[in-house]
């Protein structure tokens, strides 16, 4: 399992290095020193964020995805922190931050992760987003498109881009429409049971997925008070997503881009 995870790790960070070769020269400089990850929270227009933070140079945001938080960077985080300030918040609703009743919209979630990085003192970044925490990235880059250095999208689609309702609509993808009093009744105290469906029949090997401690940790993390209603919430948004990106989607974005997806994921 861990031996898998160090090639995706290797595999990204191979795909990133080049990519953010233009911000920040590769340097060996400092390479085997150990790279210290800190845990920080930050109050932004009213909600607290929680975010982990390494190294030095110039900034890059990481944006998690689903059944996941900010915690599913930390493999990659060193080797990024070697030549960047890498910064990987937990969004709106999830892990460590708060979790309000509204605001899931990617478009404000987007504007929270972009006062975050303002209040950290950083005006320029690169972002990098996978699954949901692509959506959030995108909104950034199309709201502050001179915030931007460039973007990274990676394993998720655009609600409101192309022909979207084809992956939406999918039988077997039930749980964007499941929200509401119902299925938090359901996932009640299961909420691992929950994302055993994520994790397994969603993984190309679920023998390759995620490693055991981190299913323990998600779980945990999701099953705080309001987190699996938060979690739906991003789902629920989806409709109002749709008609933010479609008005996005008018504006080419002119940064450099780059995405990434897997052979067995995207639809």
């Amino acid at each position: 399992m861990e031996s898998a995870v160090h090639k995706i790790v290797s595999s990204l960070v191979a795909a990133f290095a080049g990519f953010f070769a233009v911000m920040a020269p590769i340097s060996q400089a400092g390479a085997d020193q150990p790279i210290k990850i800190e845990s920080r929270y930050k109050e932004v227009d009213g909600v607290r964020l929680h975010y982990l933070i390494a190294g030095k140079g110039e900034p890059v945001l990481l944006l998690h995805g689903y059944a996941q938080t900010g915690h599913m960077w930390l493999p990659l985080m060193p080797k990024l922190a070697q030549t960047h300030t890498v910064i990987a918040p937990d969004l709106r609703g999830f892990g460590g931050s708060s979790k309000p009743e509204s605001g899931y919209d990617k478009k404000n979630m987007a504007q929270d992760i972009h006062a975050l990085a303002d209040a950290l003192g950083y005006k320029r970044v690169a972002v990098v987003g996978h699954d949901i925490g692509l959506m959030v990235a995108y909104a950034y880059a199309a709201q502050y498109p001179e915030d931007v250095d460039r973007i990274v999208l990676m394993d998720a689609f655009l609600p409101g881009v192309g022909d979207w309702t084809k992956v939406w609509l999918l039988r077997d993808l039930w749980h964007f429409h499941f929200y509401g009093k119902t299925p938090l009744a359901l996932v009640k105290g299961r909420e691992r049971t929950y994302f055993e469906h994520f994790w397994n029949e969603f993984a190309a090997d679920p023998k390759h997925s995620v490693p055991e401690k981190d299913r323990r940790f998600y779980a945990k993390q999701y099953a705080q008070p309001g987190g699996m209603r938060a979690g739906f919430e991003v789902f629920r948004a989806f409709e109002q997503d749709g008609k933010d990106f479609a008005a996005f989607a008018q504006t080419r974005l002119t940064m450099p881009m780059l995405v990434l997806s897997g052979e067995k994921a995207g639809g």
